[in-house]
This record gives structure tokens, sequence and C-alpha cells, in this order.
């Protein structure tokens, strides 16, 4: 009887706990502004693709998209998960530091650029999915499906049989705007992660550095059904100001060729950044 009141105890303490952020989560966006922008739509139109660009304004609190409805429809994170699967590895001990090398088995890849040894930075920039694999191998389901858990990552399907490829196929989603949250919360310090690992993901997502701005993030790529979608999300650091950024793009009837596709996710949030004037 003792037992089962504890039992009963524990399940009332993390339901409570999960209703609790259930509520803070829905009360930052309920305070937000939407702005609808039309001028997106014409940048993704111009590229032959469909989609929606969701732009963030940290300082305003204020959300921008062409596409609203297409930001909470959930797809596969593809290689977006390399930001949060570095995360747990660091924080697990399977990438013991950010000069850990991947080795390269000798075998022919998708990429030339995998064809090599890399340290974690590069294995993250060249989007090494063999890479990757082998930390979820290490990782291992139950104490991925843990950390993403506390992570509070999209909506993953995490077991023995797919550890390796969850995330590029299967039912795993993450839509646009959990994205951003996950990306502003990881920002602001609210992800329990040490500041080692903060501190190494700085350099690992780092993509450009220049005078007027500091560009953060990561792309993504899957194929369902002879589907592609495109990801590119991060953040950019203008003087004061901080812009979160999600982008999740198709090609129409896959008339564009996949390389000018893989190029387009990057192109049009820029575009979309410079309609803001956030960067010139």
């Amino acid at each position: 009887m003792k037992i089962c009141k504890l039992l009963f105890l524990i399940v009332c303490i993390v339901s409570c706990k999960d209703q609790k952020r259930t509520e803070i989560l829905s009360e930052s966006k309920s305070n937000s502004t939407k702005i609808n922008k039309s001028e997106f739509q014409t940048i993704i139109e111009s590229n032959n693709i469909k989609g929606s660009i969701l732009i963030y304004d940290l300082n305003n609190n204020t959300y921008y998209s062409n596409n609203f409805k297409w930001a909470t429809h959930g797809n596969l994170p593809a290689s977006t998960f390399k930001i949060t699967n570095s995360i747990i590895g660091l924080e697990t001990g399977v990438i013991k530091s950010d000069s850990t090398i991947f080795k390269w088995d000798g075998e022919e890849k998708w990429s030339n650029f995998w064809e090599q040894d890399l340290v974690l930075r590069d294995a993250f920039q060249f989007s090494c999915v063999p890479c990757y694999q082998e930390v979820a191998a290490k990782i291992g389901a139950q104490r991925m499906n843990e950390y993403v858990e506390n992570l509070q990552y999209g909506n993953l399907k995490i077991n023995a049989d797919n550890i390796t490829d969850f995330w590029l196929k299967g039912d795993s989603r993450i839509n646009q705007m959990q994205q951003i949250d996950f990306l502003k919360r990881y920002f602001n310090d609210q992800l329990p992660i040490s500041k080692r690992t903060k501190h190494i993901m700085q350099d690992v997502m780092l993509i450009e550095n220049t005078t007027d701005y500091k560009l953060s993030g990561k792309t993504g790529l899957s194929n369902s059904n002879n589907q592609y979608n495109g990801w590119f999300v991060g953040f950019i650091e203008v003087k004061n100001h901080v812009y979160f950024f999600a982008t999740n793009l198709e090609a129409i009837n896959n008339k564009i060729e996949l390389n000018d596709f893989i190029h387009t996710r990057k192109e049009v949030t820029l575009a979309a950044l410079k309609e803001l004037r956030v960067i010139k």
C-alpha cells in the first residue's frame, strides 16, 4: 500500500513538472508578436521551392514568417540533430573534447569531405553522417531518450533498432517553432548542460564571424518518398541584438537540382535577414 502511494506521488510530481513546463512555453509564445512577411514568400517562390522561413527577434519577442502554419508542422530533424547529438555526446563523454578525432574507415562515402579523419568541428561543419552515427550508437537508445527528454527537443522516436538513423528517417519530428525554442534556451543558458559543453558548441556551430555579425547554426537534409526536405537553423548576433531562425523547405516536384537545393537553404535565410535589415 505504501509503495502504491509512493508511486502515485512520483507520478503526480512528474506530471506537475511537465504541465508547468508546458505552461511556461505556452505563455512565452502567447505573449510574443507574430508578423506575416509576404516578402519571405516571394524569396521562396523565386527559387522554385516551397516552405517557410521563420525568424525570431529575441530583443522584441517577435516572430516573422511567410507561413506560420508550415512552421508548426513537424519534419524529420535530419542533420540539425547534430547540434543535439554533439551536446549529448559531450555531456556523456562519448565525445571527449573538441579535439576528438573521428577516424575514416577507408571506405568510399557519400561526400569526399567524409573520406578523411575529422575533428569535432569539421565533422559537424561537413555534416559527417557516419561520424554522428558512431556517436549515437555509443550513447545508446536509453541514454539518448533520457537526454532528448531533458533537453525538450522535438518529438523523437528512438529505440535500439533505429539508434543510428532516427533523425534521418522514420517518425521522429520537430517543427520550426520547436527548433527556435531549443536554440533560444541554448543561447540563454537554460539547457541542463555544462558550461564546458556550451563553450565547445559555440565554436562548433560558428559559421561566419564578420565585423558586422556572428552567424551560428546547422543545415539538414532528408529524403522521404523521393521528396527532399531541407533545414537551416541557428542564430545571428548583430551588435546587441540576437535573431534566431529556422528555415524549412521542399523542392517543388524535385524540379530543382539537389546541389542548388542544398545551397538555397542558407541563401533564402540570409535574403530574409536582409529583408528585415538585420544584415546588409
